[in-house]
C-alpha cells in the first residue's frame, strides 16, 4: 500500500503581496493569446477582486507585454534549449517578469519573486533559472519593438516598407491624449497642442475626470483621427444618424454641431457611457439600442455615420492585443458585416444628403476595397472629396477624395490611430 502523498504547501497557500496582480495579468495574456479575447473584455473577470490599482498594474504589464512579445519571446528562446510551447505557463510567467525589469522598471528580485508562484515543480526552476540568466547577460529589449511577422507581413503587402518603421515606432512611446471641445471657443486652460479648432492634445496626461472642464462638460477624450468623420459632416440642423454610436464621441460632435442626433448601438454597457456623456456635457439625442441589421428608422435623415464594427487595428498602439488576436478570417468577417450594414445605411439616407464611412482599421478590405465595392454596387451615391483645408495641417486625402490614416501620419506631433473615411452623397 502507498503512502498518501503529502500535500504541497504551496500549492495552497496565499498569495504573497504582488502577486495577485501579476496572476491576474498572467489571466490577461491567457485570454488574448489562447483565446482570442479583447483585452478590455477581458479585464473584469481576470482582475476581479483586485483594488484599482492593482487592477492597472496587471492592464499595464499584459499590455506592455503584447507590444513587445515578439522580442520577449527572442530573449527566451535564447536563454534555453527546452522548447516552451507558446502557451506554456512558463513561458508567461517569463513574459512577465522580463516585460518587468526590461521595461517598466521593476527591480529584478521583485519581477521574478512575483511570478515564481505562478508556475510549479520544474517549471519554477527553470523560469528562475532562464530569468536569472538573462538579467546577468545585461540583455535589453530593442527599440522600437518588433512586430508580430503575420502582422508585419500583411501590412507590408499593403503599405510597404515605410509603413512597418512607423508602426513600430507608434507602438513605442504612449499615445497621446486628445480631447474634442464642446465649444471651439471655450478651451480650458491646459497645457497642451491644438492641431485643428475645437482640438487639444495635451503635454501631460493625469486623471481625466481632475482635469479642468470635465465636470462641466467642457470637452471629451476623442483621439484626433476618430474626430474626423463627424467633423466631415459638418453643422447642421436637421436630421443625422449615428450608427455604432457608442461610447459616443461622434454622437457629441454632431451635437454640438446643431443635428438632431439618432444614436444607435447594440451594446447596453457602451450606451451606459453614451448617457453619462450627454448627461454631463449638457447635449441631447435620442439614443436606441438596437441591431443595426433589424432597425431601422422612421424616414431618411439628411446626414448619415457609420463607423462600422471592424478589426480595430488601426488603433494597435492604444490596444496591443489587436496585433496577436486579429487573423485574415475576422478581418473578412468584418468586412462581410461592414458591407451589409452599409448597404442599409446607404437607404437612410435623404436624396442630396451625406453618407460618411468610417473604420478604424488599417486593412484594405475595411476601408478602400470596401468603398470601390459599394460605389459598384450603388450607382446613386458619388464620393464627396475630402478636402485639405478640412484637415489637421499636414494631413492630406487621397487621389479620389477619401481619407486613409496610417501610423506616419503626423508622427512628429504625436501621430493618428490609423483610420480609413469616405464621405458621399446621395445623388
Amino acid at each position: 500500500m502507498k503512502p498518501p502523498r503529502r500535500p504541497n504547501p504551496r500549492q495552497n497557500a496565499p498569495d504573497g503581496p504582488g502577486v495577485p496582480t501579476r496572476r491576474a495579468a498572467l489571466k490577461l495574456l491567457d485570454a488574448v493569446l489562447r483565446r482570442g479575447l479583447a483585452l478590455e473584455q477581458a479585464l473584469d473577470s481576470a482582475a476581479q477582486g483586485l483594488a484599482p490599482n492593482d487592477r492597472g498594474l496587471a492592464h499595464a504589464i499584459a499590455a506592455e507585454v503584447l507590444r513587445r512579445l515578439p522580442d520577449l519571446d527572442a530573449l527566451i528562446d535564447s536563454a534555453t534549449k527546452q522548447t516552451l510551447p507558446e502557451d506554456a505557463k512558463a513561458r508567461f510567467a517569463l513574459r512577465i517578469a522580463l516585460v518587468q525589469a526590461l521595461a517598466l522598471g521593476t527591480p529584478g528580485h521583485a519581477a521574478i519573486s512575483t511570478v515564481l508562484p505562478l508556475v510549479d515543480g520544474g517549471p519554477r526552476k527553470l523560469v528562475h533559472g532562464v530569468f536569472g540568466t538573462l538579467v546577468r547577460q545585461g540583455v535589453t529589449l530593442p527599440e522600437p519593438p518588433t512586430l508580430p511577422d503575420a502582422v508585419a507581413l500583411r501590412w507590408h503587402a499593403a503599405w510597404g516598407d515605410q509603413m512597418i518603421a512607423d508602426a513600430e515606432q507608434a507602438i513605442a512611446v504612449p499615445p497621446p491624449l486628445d480631447l474634442t471641445l464642446r465649444d471651439p471657443a471655450v478651451v480650458p486652460d491646459l497645457p497642451g497642442t491644438s492641431l485643428i479648432p475645437g482640438h487639444l492634445r495635451l503635454d501631460e496626461k493625469g486623471p481625466v475626470a481632475m482635469l479642468e472642464g470635465f465636470a462641466e462638460g467642457d470637452w471629451w477624450v476623442q483621439d484626433l483621427a476618430a474626430s474626423l468623420p463627424a467633423r466631415l459632416i459638418g453643422k447642421g440642423a436637421g436630421t443625422a444618424l449615428d450608427l455604432c454610436a457608442a461610447p459616443g464621441g461622434k454622437t457629441l460632435q454632431l451635437a454640438a454641431a446643431g443635428w438632431q442626433v439618432t444614436a444607435v448601438d447594440i451594446s447596453e454597457s457602451r450606451l451606459a457611457r453614451l448617457h453619462e456623456n450627454l448627461e454631463r456635457t449638457g447635449l441631447e439625442a435620442e439614443v436606441v439600442d438596437a441591431d443595426l441589421l433589424k432597425w431601422q428608422p422612421g424616414a431618411p435623415a439628411d446626414a448619415v455615420l457609420l463607423d462600422a464594427p471592424c478589426s480595430a487595428t488601426g488603433i494597435f498602439r492604444r490596444h496591443p492585443d489587436v496585433l496577436h488576436r486579429v487573423r485574415p478570417s475576422l478581418i473578412r468577417e468584418m468586412a462581410e458585416l461592414q458591407g451589409r450594414l452599409l448597404a442599409r445605411a446607404a437607404d437612410w439616407v435623404k436624396p442630396g444628403g451625406t453618407l460618411v464611412f468610417s473604420t478604424c482599421s488599417l486593412e484594405p478590405e475595411e476601408g478602400e476595397q470596401q468603398l470601390e465595392a459599394f460605389l459598384k454596387a450603388r450607382p446613386d451615391y458619388a464620393i464627396l472629396p475630402v478636402k485639405p483645408e478640412e484637415l489637421p495641417d499636414g494631413v492630406m486625402p487621397r487621389e479620389d477624395g477619401s481619407l486613409r490614416l496610417l501610423p506616419g501620419t503626423l508622427a512628429d506631433a504625436g501621430g493618428l490611430d490609423g483610420f480609413f473615411i469616405a464621405r458621399m452623397r446621395r445623388t
